[in-house]
Parts: C-alpha cells; sequence; structure tokens
C-alpha cells in the first residue's frame, strides 16, 4: 500500500448525493491520510464527470472493474442500499477495505456475514453510522463515564422529523417495509446507534410500529404510491445497566424538533437537545440539573472535544473522524468504531424492534 491510502469511491457524483456532499469534502479534509484515484458511476459519461470533480485518475461504469485495479486500497460503497447488489461482498473479495453507507444489510444475520469475511480476508471495514462521532455526543458519554449525574436511573430518547408529502422518485425505498432504506433502517438505526454509544445497549426491549401516512405522491409523476414502513417508532426496556430506556420516533407533518436525549442520575439531570430535525448533522445544546433545585446549566463544549476538520458542516467532521479512525486501524491493527461489528449490533437492536412490534413479545438482547 502507497504512503497514503488510495480511495475508489462507488457512487461519485458530479452534483449530487450523500457522497459529493459528505464524503468529498470529508475525504478532502483528510489529505495527508487519503488520496482519491478512482471513481464509478452509472454509466461511462457520469463517472467521467465525477472524476474530474473528485479528482481521481480513473473513471469507470463498472465498480467490480474499480475494486480490481491495483491503485485501490480502499472502496468507498457510497449507493444506497436497494443499488448495492453484492458490492460490499465483491469489494472484501478483491482483498479492499471498506467504508459502507448505512444501512449495511437488510438485517443482523447479512451485516455479520458481512463482519466474517472481512475479518477471514484480513481487510478493515468500516459503516457510516457517523453520529456517534458528534462532538457533543461524545461530551455527553464522557459526562456518563465520569459519573457527574451519578447512578443512571433512566434515559429516554426522542426524535421528530418533518415530511413533506410530495416525494422524488428517488426515495421512494423509504416508504417500502421490503426495502433497506425504510424509515426503520435509516431514521432508527442512526439514532439508536447514537444513543446507545451514549447510555449503552438495550437488555430487553417491548416495541409498537405504525404507519399513519399511508400514500405519498411522486413529485415527478404525481402518482400517488402506497406508504407500508412505519413513520412511528416506540421502544421501551431496560438497558444492560439495569436503567430504564424508551425511544420515540416520529416522523410527518410540517414541523419536526429533532432530537432529545433525557438522562437522569441519582444526582443530577442531563438534556442534549437539537436545534433542528436534521437526522445526521444536528447542531445540539448540552444542559445539565443538579439534584439540589439549584439552576439549569448550559455546558460549553470543552476545546478538546473540537472537530479536527474545523469550519466544516458537522456530517463532514463526524464523517472525517470515521475516515481517520479508519486510517489508523488500516495501519496498526488498532480497533475502532463504528466497524461492522457497530452495525451488526446496530442490526440486531432493530431486527429486535421489529420482532416485538410484530409478534407483541418482549425481546431479550445478549
Amino acid at each position: 500500500m502507497a504512503d497514503r491510502i488510495r480511495v475508489g469511491v462507488v457512487g461519485a457524483h458530479a452534483e449530487r448525493g450523500w457522497g459529493r456532499a459528505i464524503h468529498l469534502p470529508a475525504l478532502t479534509a483528510s489529505r495527508d491520510d487519503y488520496e482519491i484515484t478512482a471513481v464509478a458511476g452509472t454509466s461511462t459519461e457520469s463517472a467521467r464527470a465525477a472524476a474530474e470533480v473528485w479528482g481521481a485518475r480513473h473513471a469507470f461504469d463498472d465498480a467490480r472493474d474499480l475494486m480490481a485495479h491495483p491503485e485501490v486500497d480502499l472502496v468507498t460503497v457510497a449507493v444506497q442500499l436497494p443499488q448495492r447488489d453484492g458490492l460490499v461482498d465483491a469489494a472484501i473479495a478483491a482483498g479492499k477495505h471498506v467504508y459502507s453507507e448505512w444501512p449495511l444489510a437488510l438485517d443482523a444475520a447479512t451485516a455479520e456475514r458481512f463482519r466474517t469475511s472481512a475479518e477471514a480476508a484480513g481487510v478493515r471495514a468500516a459503516v457510516g453510522l457517523q453520529s456517534r462521532h458528534h462532538p457533543m455526543v461524545r461530551y455527553l458519554r464522557d459526562l456518563l463515564a465520569e459519573g457527574v449525574v451519578g447512578e443512571v436511573l433512566s434515559t429516554s430518547l426522542t426524535y421528530s422529523l418533518a415530511a413533506p408529502e410530495v416525494w422524488s422518485q428517488r426515495y421512494t425505498a423509504l416508504f417500502d417495509q421490503t426495502k433497506g432504506a425504510n424509515h426503520v433502517a435509516v431514521v432508527g438505526g442512526h439514532s439508536l446507534d447514537m444513543y446507545r454509544s451514549i447510555v449503552g445497549d438495550f437488555a430487553e426491549l417491548s416495541a409498537s410500529l405504525t404507519t399513519r401516512i399511508r400514500t405519498v405522491t411522486l413529485q415527478e409523476t404525481g402518482e400517488e404510491i402506497e406508504v407500508t414502513s412505519p413513520d412511528q417508532i416506540v421502544v421501551a426496556g431496560l438497558l444492560e445497566s439495569g436503567a430504564a430506556a424508551s425511544a420515540h420516533f416520529m416522523t410527518g407533518g410540517p414541523r419536526g424538533d429533532g432530537f432529545r436525549v433525557e438522562v437522569h442520575g441519582r444526582s443530577g439531570r442531563l438534556v442534549l437537545r437539537s436545534t433542528d430535525d436534521s437526522l445526521v448533522g444536528p447542531e445540539f445544546v448540552l444542559t445539565r440539573a443538579d439534584a439540589n433545585g439549584g439552576p439549569v446549566e448550559t455546558l460549553a463544549l470543552p476545546e478538546r472535544y473540537r472537530p479536527a476538520a474545523g469550519g466544516v458542516p458537522s456530517p463532514v467532521s463526524n464523517v472525517h473522524q470515521v475516515y481517520a479512525d479508519l486510517a489508523r486501524a488500516i495501519r496498526t491493527g488498532e480497533p475502532f468504531d463504528p466497524d461492522f461489528g457497530t452495525a451488526v449490533r446496530t442490526h440486531r437492536l432493530l431486527d429486535a424492534i421489529k420482532r416485538s412490534a410484530e409478534t407483541g413479545r418482549r425481546e431479550r438482547l445478549g
């Protein structure tokens, strides 16, 4: 491998998309560690246009040709799960390190297979659950570990997201419960991984899912399509620590209030609240109240938590941190998060939520 890790990006677009908006600036801010050498698109023309924007020497209309190229060490898979079609398997089989967007798979069993294959091939594998790297999320996690509010008695997560009733055809998978890019997987997956990185894992839970908005209209055609994916997700249970925990995800309507994480401890309360309803790029405010009835205190972020990639939106700095940790892991063999093991644990949690909602039974995780 060259001094810099050579990256091939599947799903690199010249004008739009998560890769163009987030991965490109994150990799650009990681020039000491990475070099973008190749891109793959849906056609020769789109790949060449992307290569010019991304600064890549090689452009492919077949992702597997990119994976086979000797000047690619790491494959970033920046396409949605329904369009992924075996790309993670192919990258691992080609002996390349992998950074896959979330969701990693349709279910935990498939994610576990990916993890096992990556370990057997000796490649490092990251997943796009970057919200755990948000500076305020890390700060809250450390405060709890330091015992700032004492023993945690209970904790809750709520997230509300505004949703239009007219959507582009690009987002139809979001409304199909059989697809891996629906509300449970995307909203639930990103939010719950962030939450469990703060408070720990669920030991047991009960869940309810319901679909309240049953049709949406496609912008391009005016066609009305049926919605089968749940837009209301309710989870309640106990953490491994024994603390009571709940999560409620609400999508739909003209306005959302974003995230609120509340932690009640024996000696105080911490509340992390977002100032907008962005799923992966919110701005957070953290407050603390002690057990003696004193005034609520707004906590400033300590300088040591400032992101390495400064002056960029939080999704870019969070993804930049994933790339930085992945580069270190590739070079040293050290563990890092979020890897495919992180993805497996999050998929297991989502699978348990779906089983509980289907059967009405309490699910135990272990």
